[in-house]
């Protein structure tokens, strides 16, 4: 470099010039389109469901008034006269939820913090796959585990002769779906974990505080945007799970708040009015579209909560 004067740039080319950017391969081109033509692929099919649910649950809301559809008591859309009340069926899938919700959070944050926190790397290889292969099981699996299964042992374990789970019931529907949303939870709240910093961990250590100190008190509020990320996006399959509650919690509508009975979540009467002979077009074909639509807006209301609660307590770490 020749002193007393301006450094000269030159460019890999070897002209002389400022240094420029590099263009990008045809090939780093085509993985650019590939992967936004990807993220575009859930947003066509969202808008392509609301496009499909919108015309049949307006036609449907111009004959049925809507407070009647959301305030009623009685659903029976199928019989004469009908009756279009969806309370029951909210309440059926709101309480299949929360018991789903009680096994899978305390058994999928259990797991995870054992296995960010306690487990060795062995070990750790070995049980988050084990735990992983539980949400490739069909979940008409779990349905006839439910049915088969759970149900009879509900029914011999009850105490007293009388008042026990009946056949279908949203006990063991809900109990099972805790089960099949546990590695959901446990496998994203165990990476929100294990991506806090070590250093948090060892400045606790060093201050005198216990593991279980760490976890609860360090690592849990640290990584508390990617539980509750976890925590919603189980909310979100359990309530749009279809063939669990569908052979294991029954089929009639029933405004109930006693687990111990059979009741029909929206999602089941989807899938039974679906495959039933309705002529297309009827008040009884478009009440799939109106459920359908309701179901789909309390999904999206519980993932913008979601979406405000982890830009609220997410934190950030160099």
């Amino acid at each position: 470099m020749r002193r007393g004067g301006p450094v000269e740039l030159r460019s890999v080319a070897g002209s002389p010039g400022f240094l420029r950017r590099s263009q990008p391969r045809n090939g780093e081109k085509v993985i650019k389109v590939l992967l936004v033509a990807a993220s575009l692929v859930s947003v066509l099919t969202t808008i392509g469901i609301v496009i499909a649910l919108i015309p049949p649950a307006v036609e449907f809301f111009g004959k049925v008034d809507f407070g009647d559809f959301i305030t009623g008591t009685d659903w029976s859309p199928l019989f004469k006269p009908p009756h279009f009340g969806v309370i029951p069926l909210v309440t059926a899938t709101l309480m299949v939820t929360v018991i789903a919700l009680l096994v899978a959070v305390l058994l999928g944050l259990g797991a995870a913090v054992y296995l960010s926190e306690y487990a060795n790397p062995r070990v750790r290889k070995v049980f988050k796959p084990m735990l992983e292969v539980l949400a490739g099981i069909p979940t008409v699996v779990y349905g006839f585990f439910a049915l088969k299964a759970i149900t009879p042992l509900l029914q011999d374990i009850w105490p007293g002769s009388e008042g026990g789970p009946q056949v279908f019931n949203a006990l063991s529907a809900g109990f099972v779906m805790g089960i099949m949303i546990i590695p959901t939870i446990a496998s994203m709240a165990e990476d929100s974990m294990s991506a806090v910093p070590r250093a948090l961990r060892d400045g606790a250590f060093a201050l005198g505080s216990s593991r279980m100190q760490v976890s609860t008190r360090v690592v849990f509020p640290a990584a508390l945007s990617g539980i509750v990320a976890a925590v919603v996006l189980g909310i979100s399959r359990a309530i749009g799970e279809t063939m669990i509650v569908a052979i294991a919690a029954g089929g009639r509508p029933n405004l109930s708040f006693n687990p111990l009975e059979g009741m029909q979540t929206m999602t089941a009467f989807i899938a039974a009015a679906g495959i039933g002979d309705l002529p297309t077009g009827s008040t009884g074909y478009q009440t799939i579209f109106a459920v359908g639509s309701l179901l789909f807006v309390l999904t999206l209301v519980m993932n913008l909560v979601s979406i405000r609660l982890v830009r609220k307590y997410r934190e950030v770490y160099e």
